[in-house]
């Protein structure tokens, strides 16, 4: 069984990973033979899935999270790179049997439980339509797993909902309903985007319990996208940070929160509820970043944060830092984190500190 397993055993990769998407341009571009341009949704991140961790991928909207774990679950073509599961590539897998034995392994939540669900299916029908889709046992077989997905994601007795309308549901047991639709086919791998967002917080609670302890019971293994670093920290594992297309940080969840060595990850910290108050007679102070995420068909030369980034300096600027490895399972891309980089390499952030970071005290 998966959940046999160690919970270090690599079992899915992303290696070099790229997502561009064209735009679409006017009969006159064409024509004249202007260049085409591309969004870079994702433009070349290496990740690790280990079997049974829960894996947190946070950052701003337009960072690419969504876009990483539609090509996981390959409802999107990757424009580059390689997608590895349990040792086999499965990259150029479409169309075939073999993709759909994976989707079968792989499945996702989606955020928006309202638009997921068909207004016109009961509940019974859209948990038992991939079984019957895929041909997964007989009447009486799928019968018992769709009343035993439905019992597993809260909804019980699973026989008062079975012939309901999703409009006859709360938010809070829709989003049930739709991690029913998922558990029904046994994954392995759960792609969960931003599976709470839309509900109450004291809804969120509850179904953050239940998919831990779903990840306990079932062996299962999540990516979790959120934009809610705070959330991140409690649920997972190991967090990754990205910005534009690019891992800016990854480690341990307890390592980034507490020690973030990128600015980037910095910023979203300091603007983070921390169970940590501030020492007797001091305000918590937050890092506030001056300007918009870039346009992702224009990516800035160099670091792709240094236009934002409160400590940039000269280099940042013309050369892109890769992630150094900081040991411990964190790595960073930041000129400032390199290993070897000496003390003096920060003193030429001090006036882009000045000039681009405003600290905001918290009103009382």
């Amino acid at each position: 069984m998966a959940a046999d397993r160690p919970i270090d055993e690599p079992l899915l990769e992303l290696q070099g990973l790229e997502v561009h998407f064209p735009i679409r341009r006017g009969i006159v571009d064409s024509l004249v033979g202007r260049i085409r341009l591309v969004v870079h949704a994702v433009d070349g991140i290496d990740l690790t899935l280990h079997r049974g961790e829960v894996l947190a991928l946070v950052g701003e909207s337009g960072s690419g999270k969504t876009t990483t774990g539609r090509v996981v679950v390959k409802l999107t073509r990757q424009t580059a790179g390689r997608i590895v599961f349990e040792g086999t590539d499965v990259s150029d897998t479409w169309g075939t049997r073999a993709l759909r034995d994976y989707r079968r392994r792989i499945q996702i939540i989606f955020q928006d439980p309202y638009e997921t669900l068909n207004p016109k299916q009961t509940i019974h029908d859209f948990v038992a339509e991939p079984l019957v889709v895929n041909g997964i046992g007989t009447a009486e077989e799928r019968e018992a797993k769709v009343v035993a997905a439905l019992e597993s994601a809260g909804l019980r007795p699973a026989s008062d909902f079975l012939p309901r309308y999703p409009h006859e549901l709360s938010g809070g047991q829709r989003q049930r309903v739709v991690i029913a639709g998922a558990l029904v086919m046994d994954p392995e791998v759960i792609v969960a985007d931003e599976p709470v967002s839309m509900l109450d917080v004291s809804i969120r609670t509850e179904l953050l319990r239940l998919m831990l302890d779903l990840r306990v019971e079932r062996g299962l293994t999540y990516l979790f996208i959120t934009h809610d670093l705070s959330l991140a920290w409690v649920i997972a594992d190991r967090i990754a940070v990205m910005y534009l297309g690019k891992i800016m940080e990854i480690g341990p969840a307890e390592k980034v929160i507490r020690s973030p060595r990128n600015p980037y990850t910095q910023a979203l910290v300091s603007v983070s509820p921390s169970p940590d108050p501030p020492t007797a007679g001091t305000r918590a102070k937050r890092t506030i970043l001056e300007g918009e995420t870039p346009d992702a068909a224009f990516i800035p030369t160099g670091c792709r944060f240094h236009p934002r980034c409160p400590v940039a300096f000269d280099r940042c600027s013309v050369e892109e830092p890769p992630l150094f490895d900081l040991g411990g399972g964190q790595a960073a891309a930041c000129w400032l984190a390199e290993p070897q980089a000496v003390t003096s390499s920060a003193s030429p952030a001090e006036p882009a500190a000045a000039a681009k970071i405003v600290t905001q005290e918290p009103a009382l």
